[in-house]
Order: C-alpha cells, then sequence, then structure tokens
C-alpha cells in the first residue's frame, strides 16, 4: 500500500511512532485545557488569552528557531525540545493535582510551549526530507497528518472521558507522559548529515536573508503565507475560541458533545490524508489546495447557522478533509521545491507569516464571542475566509501551480 510505504524506514518509523504518540497526550489537553479554563473563568477572552501566549512567543522566536534549525543538529534540538515540555506538563499536573493550579500558571506554561514549538515545529518538519527519499515524501508527509488526526478523533472523545471520570489533573498527567515518550523514540535514531548552512561561518542576519530571500523569489510561496496569515485568523480563531461556548451557550451541551465535534473535525483530517496520501501525482496543485480551502471557508460559516450537534459535527467533518487536502499539498510542495539547506529558514518564515496574526485573531475572537455569541463569530469567520481564498486565485502564480 502506496500510503504506508514510509514505515520501511526505521527512522521514520521511530519520529512517526513517538509524535503519535505525543499527538494524543496533546489532544488530551487541549479538551481538558478548554475546558478547565471554561469551569474556571468562565470567559472566551480568557481562552483567547491563553492562545495568545501560547502562538507570541512562537512567533517571536521562529526566524531563530528556522536559523537553529539549519545550523545544529536537528534531532537534538526537538529531543531538548520534548524533555523540556515533559517538565512543564509534569509541573502543570503536579499543580492541578494539588488544587492549586490558576489562570496564571496556564498562561505561563502556554509561553513556554509557544518558545519551544519555535524550535521543534521547524526541525520536526525539515528533518522528514532528510531521512526518507524524495519518492517517499507523500507518504511520510501523509502518515504524519494521519497520525495527528487519528489522536485527534480518539484523544478528544478519551479526553472528555478522562475529565469526566479522573478530572482534568490526571488528563494533564497523561499529557506530559507522552513527551517523555516522544523523546524515548528519538534517542536511537542514528545522526543526521550536516547542512550545508552549518559548514559555513555565516552570521546570523545573513542565514535570515537566504531564507526570506528563497521565499519572496517564488511568487506562489509568499503569495499564499500572506493570504493564510489572514485565513489562519478568521478560520482559526472561532474554532479554538468561540467553539467551547457555542457547545455550551447555542447547543446546550456539555465537554462530551465538544470531544465528540472535536474528533468529526479529526475525522475529516484523516480521511483527506488517507485520500492524498495514495495519489503519487496529484496535477493542478494550486487549484485543487485553494479549491479545498475555499471550501472549508463554507463549513466555518454553516457552523453559525442553527443545524444543530449533527449538523455541526458535519460541518466539521468537511472542514477536517478540506485542511487536510490544503495542508498535504503545500506540505509536499515545499518539501519538492525549496533546497534542504533553506529548509528549516523556509519553514519558520512560512510559519511565521501564516501565523503572525493567530493572536490578534484569538484576542478579537474572543472578545467577539462574549459580545456578539459564537454563532456570529462563525459566520463572519466562514464569509471572510471565502473572501481571502476568492483573492488568492485571482493570481496566475496560483492557478498555474502544478
Amino acid at each position: 500500500m502506496v500510503l504506508l510505504t514510509s514505515l520501511r524506514h526505521r527512522s521514520f518509523a521511530l519520529l512517526w511512532s513517538g509524535q503519535t504518540i505525543s499527538r494524543l497526550g496533546d489532544s488530551l489537553y487541549r479538551v481538558a485545557l478548554a475546558w478547565w479554563v471554561l469551569e474556571k473563568t468562565g470567559s472566551a477572552a480568557a481562552m483567547g488569552t491563553v492562545l495568545i501566549f501560547s502562538f507570541a512567543p512562537m512567533l517571536l522566536f521562529l526566524l531563530i528557531g528556522g536559523v537553529a534549525v539549519d545550523r545544529f543538529p536537528r534531532l537534538r534540538l526537538m529531543l531538548a525540545s520534548d524533555a523540556l515540555r515533559g517538565l512543564v506538563a509534569t509541573a502543570i499536573a503536579a499543580l492541578a493535582f494539588g488544587g492549586q493550579l490558576e489562570v496564571w500558571h496556564i498562561y505561563v506554561a502556554s509561553i513556554f510551549f509557544g518558545f519551544v514549538s519555535a524550535f521543534f515545529q521547524p526541525a520536526y518538519s525539515a528533518t522528514i526530507p532528510d531521512i526518507m527519499p524524495r519518492e517517499s515524501l507523500p507518504s511520510a508527509n501523509s502518515l504524519t497528518s494521519l497520525s495527528g488526526e487519528i489522536t485527534g478523533i480518539v484523544g478528544p472523545a478519551l479526553g472528555a472521558a478522562i475529565v469526566a471520570l479522573w478530572g482534568t489533573s490526571m488528563a494533564f498527567a497523561l499529557d506530559a507522559l507522552s513527551f517523555f515518550i516522544s523523546a524515548a523514540c528519538i534517542i536511537p535514531l542514528p545522526p543526521l548529515p550536516a547542512t550545508h548552512a552549518g559548514e559555513r561561518a555565516t552570521g546570523v542576519l545573513t542565514d535570515l536573508r537566504a531564507g526570506l530571500s528563497a521565499v519572496f523569489a517564488q511568487p506562489w510561496l509568499w503569495l499564499t503565507i500572506a493570504i493564510f496569515a489572514l485565513v489562519n485568523v478568521t478560520a482559526s480563531g472561532p474554532r479554538l475560541v468561540a467553539l467551547p461556548f457555542l457547545v455550551r451557550e447555542g447547543l446546550h451541551a456539555d465537554v462530551g458533545t465538544l470531544g465528540l465535534l472535536l474528533s468529526f473535525e479529526s475525522a475529516g483530517l484523516m480521511l483527506g490524508s488517507i485520500w492524498l496520501g495514495r495519489k503519487t501525482r496529484l496535477r493542478h496543485r494550486g487549484l485543487v489546495a485553494y479549491g479545498a480551502s475555499l471550501l472549508g471557508g463554507l463549513a466555518i460559516l454553516a457552523i453559525g447557522l442553527p443545524i444543530g450537534v449533527p449538523g455541526v459535527a458535519l460541518a466539521l467533518l468537511f472542514h477536517g478533509f478540506t485542511t487536510a487536502l490544503f495542508s498535504l499539498i503545500w506540505t509536499n510542495t515545499l518539501q519538492e521545491m525549496v533546497p534542504r539547506e533553506l529548509m528549516g529558514r523556509v519553514v519558520s518564515v512560512d510559519m511565521l507569516g501564516s501565523f503572525v496574526l493567530l493572536p490578534v485573531g484569538f484576542g478579537v475572537a474572543g472578545w467577539a464571542t462574549d459580545l456578539l455569541g459564537p454563532q456570529l463569530v462563525f459566520l463572519a469567520g466562514g464569509a471572510l475566509t471565502m473572501a481571502l481564498i476568492g483573492l488568492g486565485l485571482l493570481h496566475p502564480a496560483i492557478r498555474r501551480l502544478d
């Protein structure tokens, strides 16, 4: 089966297994954290603040992280990242078990997680083409996405059950354990060959300019980053901030329903990953990726309509499917067209550009949810997403990307 070919490579199999377990822990943490903040504060603004503190440090340090990824051993950066995140998650769990966890503790932990992500995420993305032959990249990227979606299906439902039976403390503790298991999977991996950037005695600013030049040299690359800087605000703000409040206030449901809805979105992501992972070559990638995102915006809009729990579940399922299509097409295209020695910096520029406005989006989504209600936030977010994707499709560099 084409989808599973990348698992024949021991290094990828170990890395993928560790990340699958870590992502399961993250899924538990997200559900437990959302419900903990909701019960502790009852404020969508507080939820938005937690997300701001998670993303702002990552954005501030992404470019430095990209340079570090191209200069230093990538596996060591990932190992240190997992170990440090495991220690912080352990501290959060200990405070929760002792009944001493406060919102400011979550803020501090979120800042640290965001900082570490600035190094871990570019390192992981740059490592995949290091350990895999080019023909196996679609399989590796699809399995990477698929592991996130499978854990995203199992994790929210499992997290909701753990919260209901043993409380949020247990979910936090299991997330900490998952980081240590992920680190243990990285330890046996053989060292990677040094990149060219690591062999040159260039300055940090020179390295940064090289990464930026690689991005701006290709219109499809910088244009998509610019478009999705706004799309990630209009689509992610409602889903990550307003959804728990839609569940409680609009659907009059509990944490079990929130877990179910998140699982449906992950199921859509999984289906999209499986479908695209079976293809060794996809034509008209620009049109397919942007067309999928356009339909994803329609799904966001639909969540704000009076369609009940079944309707919201189906909308999230479809949104997940379209998100997987765009994400995998984007990742495969980057890995094929960007030189290996520039990959860390290009990935960091991509992440910075795409997510730079998310803290603002989270703050606005929290404010708007408190003021206008979650339904209107989804309606506005979906409509704006579709308009932005439509603008992107007007550029010939997007339509001609094959």
